[in-house]
């Protein structure tokens, strides 16, 4: 059964949620969630802040520390146009006390798994804690490679800023003869097509299905990427597909594609969030094309499977279980021992588990 919070009736919050920030940090903690054994939440902002009690084992699987209250403040501000004047104050001022209340919650969370290492050296500079990575599901065996490369490149993401997308039309429209088709809405979407009137090799299509997308990667020369991700979905699925990948690197791409100095490269990997970096790869990449594979795209993407991630998360949650139960055994009385030992020796979950999704 799904719950929400009051945020969820207040005007314009499916739409138009970030403006509730300042509200979320209460929202997450009016959830009650006392009648739980095992409390697993999925956070990017604020899903870890939900309340716990000591009889209680809290997981709390980290896409990553809020990004816009921690390292990349002044950047979202700056790309948000809030870096200056009295709104941006107001914007910091509220930062300021989201980041005071994340630090302060942490303490309630007993496991943090990371989404990569990336985001682990993340928890640890914020909150002091060590973490595990589990790497996120990528779903294999639905993006497999199947039919004949064609001659273009593919880049496909939502169209935010960090994203950097219209810098990548902006290298293929220096680039005539090499041809980019880019899929994906958002806000920047109006600066890329600016750029693409003068580049008549270059093709924006916008908001695609996902068998739309999915045909393109199968049959792409190359995937192009340039955002910092904390781990980076997209990447993996087109070497799922036997695509190889061109990325900036640094983020989680840096644990997910094999760059040329890996005996089994899988991409090339550049170095900075430039026009000129990027057209570099390129050349790159075609220079040293025939070194990377299908087979070898493929083999590296696999280790991203479902499969693999369902078998991870379920050791995590009993070993952490079976911790907590020990620890809750040597604080009784000796006395009361011989009726909890049943605890220990179930390998099964509880009944009373919840997850709390994303936020």
């Amino acid at each position: 059964m799904a719950r929400t919070t009051f945020i969820q009736k207040l005007p314009g919050a499916r739409k138009h949620y970030s403006r509730y920030l300042p509200l979320m940090p209460l929202a997450i903690e009016q959830l009650d969630l006392s009648g739980y054994d095992l409390i697993i939440s999925s956070s990017h902002a604020v899903a870890k802040g939900v309340l716990s009690g000591p009889d209680q084992l809290h997981i709390s699987y980290v896409n990553s520390p809020i990004r816009y209250a921690w390292d990349l403040q002044h950047q979202y501000l700056r790309e948000s146009g809030l870096d200056k004047g009295i709104k941006s104050s107001l914007a910091r001022l509220v930062l300021h006390y989201i980041r005071i209340w994340d630090q302060r919650t942490a303490a309630g969370v007993d496991a943090f798994i990371a989404n990569s290492a990336f985001i682990g050296a993340r928890i640890n500079k914020a909150y002091r804690r060590d973490s595990t990575v589990i790497y996120p599901p990528v779903d294999t065996l639905a993006f497999t490679a199947l039919g004949a490369r064609q001659d273009f490149y593919l880049s496909a993401s939502r169209m935010v800023p960090y994203k950097r997308m219209p810098m990548i039309v902006e290298a293929f429209a220096a680039m005539p003869d090499k041809r980019l088709i880019m899929i994906g809405d958002g806000p920047d979407l109006a600066k890329a097509q600016a750029i693409a009137r003068l580049a008549p090799n270059v093709t924006l299509l916008g908001f695609q299905p996902a068998a739309v997308l999915l045909e393109h990667m199968r049959s792409a020369r190359a995937f192009v990427f340039a955002a910092e991700e904390d781990f980076g979905i997209s990447p993996i699925e087109a070497q799922a597909c036997g695509t190889p990948v061109i990325a900036f690197g640094k983020g989680g791409v840096l644990e997910t594609v094999y760059g040329l100095d890996h005996e089994h490269p899988t991409g090339v990997l550049y170095r900075q969030q430039t026009v000129a970096s990027l057209t570099a790869a390129i050349g790159e990449f075609e220079a040293a094309q025939s070194r990377i594979t299908p087979q070898a795209c493929r083999s590296n993407a696999e280790r991203f499977s479902v499969a693999r991630f369902e078998q991870e998360i379920k050791a995590f949650v009993e070993n952490r279980l079976s911790t907590a139960q020990l620890v809750y055994l040597a604080r009784l009385p000796q006395q009361h021992w011989s009726a909890q030992q049943a605890l220990v020796a179930s390998s099964e979950l509880p009944g009373r588990v919840v997850p709390i999704k994303t936020v």
